[in-house]
């Protein structure tokens, strides 16, 4: 339900703030404010969890999203111009802190309550992840057509307050004493490093490409406004079709299999018969090769020299679902295993830590992706952009 929120309101709110007098510059900082504020409420939460509490880091960070999405149904009201700017920023700014600290208490809690199986869970939460993405826009969409814009924000808020009695009832209580390590030393290993540039470069690719594809079917395939969606649908419904899928993998492949050592010895990944095979590590090697190519692709960039064909798109967009579950479902388990290895103490101390530097990284990388052009200008540039 956050991740519907966080896909409806912009779309929604950007519009309104243009209509009440606000500049494309200015609309930009509004909803750039808020990957920066999530990057930081992300880190704070996450060194603080366990002296704030996970379950209550999480009930308040739904009360904080749910609240706020109630105040986005009713700022129509305001007057325009300043006012209403001021007040989109304030509460853009309170949303990113409420989501984050969300966020990074849920990832916390789940992999606390199933140590054994990071990977499945969270790439199991990721089917209700793309299904909000999916379903936030059109439900947004109807519920504005049909009611107006409040009623879009005041019922999906709603829902989310809600939902805290349900979350209060049947979400486990974890307490632990605070570490001695700190987000410093997290990142600064070898490892951690890559995969946070892993994040945010990924996180980066999808934040460009949501706004600029759009307007690029728009102009190259002169399609109906209403038909864009669906070509989204290709890359969101592979994602969260294929997310549990490696994540049940990262979990369940043996990683110390003879097996996979012989055959690893075979074609010269390894060169010891004590070696290891990771199954996680080729996962984001291949996920984020497969990535690379299909941005190649999708423009497709000048040096490919193919023409651009929308069943070639649509393809892509689908390749590319399944290259991010492979890039993104690794992430959390192998920077947390980093950390054991690297004599961080196994409690809700370093799942804190863990969570909130990949929720950070991923909002460093979600940043919105200005552009002073013109819209046809911006779709002519997505083949050099890619």
């Amino acid at each position: 339900m956050l991740f519907c929120l966080s896909n409806f309101v912009p779309i929604s709110v950007a519009s309104k703030a243009e209509n009440k007098g606000a500049s494309n510059t200015m609309i930009g900082v509004i909803f750039g404010c808020y990957a920066l504020f999530e990057f930081l409420a992300s880190l704070v939460f996450g060194k603080y969890l366990v002296h704030i509490g996970a379950k209550f880091m999480f009930i308040a960070g739904m009360f904080i999203s749910g609240g706020v999405t109630i105040i986005f149904g009713v700022m129509d009201q305001l007057p325009d111009g300043p006012i209403f700017i001021i007040m989109c920023f304030l509460v853009r700014v309170i949303d990113a802190i409420g989501f984050g600290a969300a966020i990074t208490a849920s990832s916390s809690i789940l992999t606390k309550a199933f140590p054994n199986n990071v990977a499945t869970v969270l790439g199991s939460l990721e089917v209700f992840t793309g299904l909000g993405l999916v379903v936030g826009p059109p439900l947004g969409g109807f519920l504005y057509q049909s009611f107006g814009y409040e009623m879009p924000f005041i019922s999906l808020g709603c829902v989310v307050l809600l939902m805290i009695p349900l979350n209060i009832c049947i979400l486990p209580s974890y307490e632990s004493d605070p570490g001695e390590h700190s987000f410093w030393k997290l990142v600064t290993l070898p490892k951690v490093g890559l995969i946070s540039f892993t994040l945010i470069s990924v996180s980066s690719c999808f934040g460009f490409l949501d706004p600029i594809l759009s307007l690029f079917v728009l102009s190259k395939f002169n399609l109906p406004a209403g038909y864009v969606g669906l070509v989204f649908l290709g890359l969101a419904l592979s994602y969260t079709i294929s997310s549990p899928l490696f994540g049940l993998l990262s979990d369940k492949m043996p990683t110390d299999s003879h097996m996979y050592q012989d055959a690893a010895v075979c074609v010269g990944l390894l060169t010891t018969s004590g070696a290891k095979m990771h199954l996680r590590k080729w996962l984001l090697v291949f996920g984020n090769l497969i990535t690379a190519v299909c941005f190649m692709l999708l423009g497709p960039a000048p040096i490919v020299h193919i023409k651009s064909q929308m069943w070639l798109l649509v393809l892509i967009l689908v390749v590319n679902g399944i290259a991010a579950g492979m890039s993104i479902i690794p992430t959390f388990p192998e920077v947390l295993s980093c950390a054991y290895e690297n004599g961080f103490e196994e409690g809700l101390s370093t799942l804190g830590l863990v969570s909130g530097l990949t929720s950070a990284m991923w909002s460093a990388g979600s940043k919105p992706q200005s552009f002073d052009g013109t819209e046809e200008e911006e779709a002519a540039l997505l083949p050099l952009r890619v």
